[in-house]
């Protein structure tokens, strides 16, 4: 089978439980988007399915992969992932959006994740402290932080029991060691509840759109055993830098290049300790509290590591 037949056949597999299409209508489309204008595959896909969910009044959350894995709570470090979860309502939030029927924070023995359940679901409530199976949820990512969403093809079933919720938070001391792409002044995508970093002007769900600025680091906290993925969303990069997102803003339009931004706090971070505390979210610490510490920074060997990784 080749391989736009293939996608062809998931995309069909997707939408044939609400469109009248045919297989060989979604590989004539690929095909004409691969073939003759030469779109990369990926990209081709996406702009097959965008096609097929607006002929159908759908959102893409409403489209199941057609299998889901049970997991962890801690195994969740991918975005746009199905998964099953067994999971403890710790706490709900007031929703911030008429689109949200609930918001909170789920907890299994491995952790915690944020979840957020879609109004138009029509999904029965979730009660604090009941403990649920959600089959077919949806993993989204900001800022490092995992998250899973409910959707019209969750299946939720309240449990009998109790499960015991686990800490996920991680102290890291070490040295800063690395800055990694994707640092300093990034946009994100400003479409409702999709916060995805845009790639040359495009969000993967939304293509090109006008973008938000943000301010973040990620960046390689090594303790001298292992090397640890951080991440310093915007509250804690301007508190690590002392530069406020305005600031960064107006530094890469006077220099009309925004790499100055991650350029500069990279000569102000990297080869400095510190001591960072936060939840981890799959391989990633998010650094909630952060302390400047004073340590033996040989400077050369920092160097030597940074560029071995």
């Amino acid at each position: 089978m080749s391989d736009v037949r293939q996608h062809a056949d998931d995309i069909h597999d997707q939408f044939s439980d609400h469109l009248d299409v045919s297989v060989e209508d979604v590989e004539e489309r690929l095909a004409t988007l691969v073939d003759e204008y030469k779109v990369p595959m990926d990209e081709a896909r996406r702009s097959v399915t965008n096609h097929y969910l607006e002929e159908a009044g759908l959102e893409r959350d409403d489209l199941s992969s057609g299998s889901s894995e049970a997991v962890n709570v801690e195994d969740v470090d991918e975005p746009e992932e199905w998964v099953d979860l067994t999971a403890k309502v710790i706490e709900l939030w007031d929703p911030r959006s008429d689109s949200v029927a609930q918001v909170g924070l789920l907890g299994d023995p491995t952790g915690t994740i944020k979840f957020t359940k879609w109004a138009k679901s029509d999904l029965p409530a979730l009660e604090e402290g009941g403990v649920y199976s959600l089959q077919n949820v949806v993993t989204d990512e900001y800022q490092g932080r995992y998250s899973v969403k409910l959707n019209s093809t969750t299946i939720i079933e309240e449990r009998d029991e109790d499960i015991e919720v686990g800490d996920d938070t991680s102290v890291i001391e070490g040295a800063l060691i690395d800055m990694q792409s994707g640092s300093g002044l990034i946009k994100r995508c400003p479409e409702d509840d999709c916060t995805r970093v845009l790639q040359n002007g495009r969000c993967n769900e939304h293509g090109e759109v006008e973008g938000e600025f943000d301010l973040r680091i990620k960046a390689v906290v090594d303790d001298g055993l292992d090397a640890h993925e951080v991440i310093f969303d915007k509250d804690a990069t301007e508190n690590l830098t002392g530069l406020s997102l305005e600031e960064a803003k107006d530094m890469a339009m006077d220099a009309l290049d925004t790499t100055v931004v991650a350029d500069e706090i990279a000569a102000d971070i990297v080869g400095t300790y510190y001591r960072i505390e936060g939840p981890t979210f799959g391989r990633y610490v998010l650094a909630d509290d952060v302390t400047e510490l004073d340590g033996p920074a040989d400077a050369e060997e920092l160097l030597i590591k940074a560029r071995s990784m």
